[in-house]
């Protein structure tokens, strides 16, 4: 199944914790539908000292975002995504409410 979601595309965030922010897909998930979304979805890390690193450290990343809890946007609007070919016969994804495509 093809996803909607496209790395560097700008979502908003519509439901769970983050609801209403917006921010740039770093990293889509096929494999569990998700997406890392940059300053989005932070979750504090522990990391263990090491050998190279004597010290341990605390760091808070992103953490992946179900897809469907996210929504492309176009512009200033939220877009809903489908699949429809050009004129080269090619499926591109494209805005449902306005027609465009979004490639």
């Amino acid at each position: 199944m093809k996803l909607k979601i496209k790395k560097n595309d700008t979502v908003k965030v519509i439901a769970g914790d983050e609801k209403g922010k917006t921010g740039k897909v770093i990293r889509v998930i096929p494999s569990s539908n998700r997406a890392v979304v940059e300053g989005l979805n932070l979750v504090t890390k522990h990391y263990k000292p090491t050998a190279q690193n004597t010290a341990g450290r605390i760091e808070k990343i992103e953490a992946p975002i179900h897809i469907s809890n996210l929504m492309v946007m176009e512009g200033s609007d939220v877009a809903k995504v489908g699949r429809k070919a050009d004129q080269e016969g090619k499926n591109k994804r494209y805005n449902k409410r306005t027609g465009s495509f979004i490639d």
